[in-house]
């Protein structure tokens, strides 16, 4: 039995740090996990940023709201699930992902929590589990689902690495310089012709 676990920033959903850069003019905040490798230096910068401007999580939560998923996202999505489970383990938030959710039929998601404080600012981030996407694979095999895995960044090399089947999707040249035992895909055409060979 086949599984494809799927990230979900740059892959069904534009990044969610760039949209806030871009509506606070703070340009620290788009910087993502293509730019970054170690995320928990990537989240304290985040954090440090927010509270500096006094961003509250209503200020972002309404960013998010007015977001929609990548053109196409939606049916290619939709194909995905009518061949085999679909899993997206993501390094975002619960707190976040609501609205973008429904807008892609609420698929099963994996991530992690925020902390949220009384007056609505965000003073911590909890992680599901330390290197959550590689676990989750690991977890699914030995449940013994053959996996299938996609991502564009570095925080999901490890589970590509761990997936009986990894690519890259749309990713930047540095992930493909770093990494370049994955097939690269750039559209979701490609991606759906590597997924049924994957598949057979």
């Amino acid at each position: 039995m086949k599984l494809i676990c799927s990230d979900l920033e740059g892959v069904f959903i534009p990044e969610i740090w760039i949209n806030v850069a871009e509506k606070t003019g703070i340009e620290e905040l788009r910087l993502t996990t293509r730019d970054i490798k170690d995320y928990n230096v990537l989240m304290k910068k985040r954090l440090s940023l927010l509270k500096k401007n006094n961003l509250k999580i209503t200020d972002i939560t309404n960013i998010i709201e007015k977001m929609e998923p990548l053109p196409c996202a939606f049916d290619f999505l939709l194909w995905l699930k009518s061949k085999a489970p679909v899993i997206i383990v993501s390094d975002t938030f619960y707190e976040f992902a609501g609205p973008l959710m429904e807008k892609l039929g609420f698929p099963a998601l994996f991530c992690h929590n925020l902390k949220i404080e009384n007056n609505g600012s965000i003073s911590d981030y909890k992680l599901r589990q330390k290197d959550a996407k590689r676990k989750t694979v690991i977890a699914l095999k030995q449940l013994e689902y053959e996996i299938i895995a996609f991502g564009d960044s570095y925080n999901d090399i490890s589970m590509l690495k761990e997936a009986d089947r990894g690519f890259l999707f749309n990713p930047p040249l540095n992930v493909i310089t770093d990494f370049p035992e994955f097939k690269v895909t750039y559209n979701y055409k490609d991606l759906k012709e590597v997924i049924k060979q994957a598949l057979l």
